[in-house]
């Protein structure tokens, strides 16, 4: 396999959030969000890193908040918007907050300005995404897992890329280090790749 990232390659890093999210806790681990910022910087010349989720709004504390402002002022574009609340046909309230189309739009209207989009999720709806930015003479790069149970990367989404990168041998690299009071049900198996 040949070499996946150029010195020389104009970088983006277009986050989906609420996927990258749960690909790493499948995985038992967290994101240190300073450090993948730091690794990719080193890869090329990164032009920018986008972030997406969705936000409840009306909360008087959302989870996720203080992630959002700590992204924000290190080096993140963020990318929200509230979440809508609808009920589904058997009358229970959901909560909906799809980011997919955002990302799409930012990535090709950053293709010009790229010579390599690397992408953080395993969202299948996003091949038409990297096809028509592979048609602009952008390289893919997908990063997500095939280590999970059950997978979290489509199979379709990695086949389109020009290079899987496996979540799980970033974690040396871009995890947090591990807690205490970590909740063990997630075991420590497969660490060692």
């Amino acid at each position: 396999m040949g070499k996946i990232f150029y010195t020389q390659e104009r970088l983006g890093l277009f986050i989906d959030g609420s996927n990258l999210y749960a690909a790493a806790r499948a995985l038992g681990f967290d994101i240190d969000y300073k450090r993948l910022l730091e690794h990719f910087a080193q890869m090329g010349h990164l032009v920018r890193a986008f972030y997406y989720t969705a936000l409840v709004e009306d909360q008087e504390y959302s989870p996720i908040r203080p992630l959002v402002d700590w992204l924000d002022y290190n080096g993140y574009t963020m990318v929200t918007k509230p979440t809508k609340e609808f009920t589904d046909a058997a009358g229970r309230r959901k909560i909906k907050g799809n980011m997919d189309i955002e990302l799409a739009i930012d990535v090709l209207e950053m293709a010009q300005y790229l010579d390599h989009v690397v992408l953080f999720s395993g969202d299948g709806d996003f091949r038409r995404l990297v096809e028509a930015v592979q048609r602009k003479g952008v390289r893919v790069t997908v990063v997500s897992t095939v280590r999970s149970q059950p997978p979290m990367v489509a199979d379709e989404l990695r086949r389109q890329a020009d290079n899987f990168v496996e979540l799980l041998e970033l974690e040396t690299v871009i995890g947090r280090p591990p807690r205490e009071d970590r909740n063990s049900q997630h075991g420590q198996g497969g660490m060692d790749a």
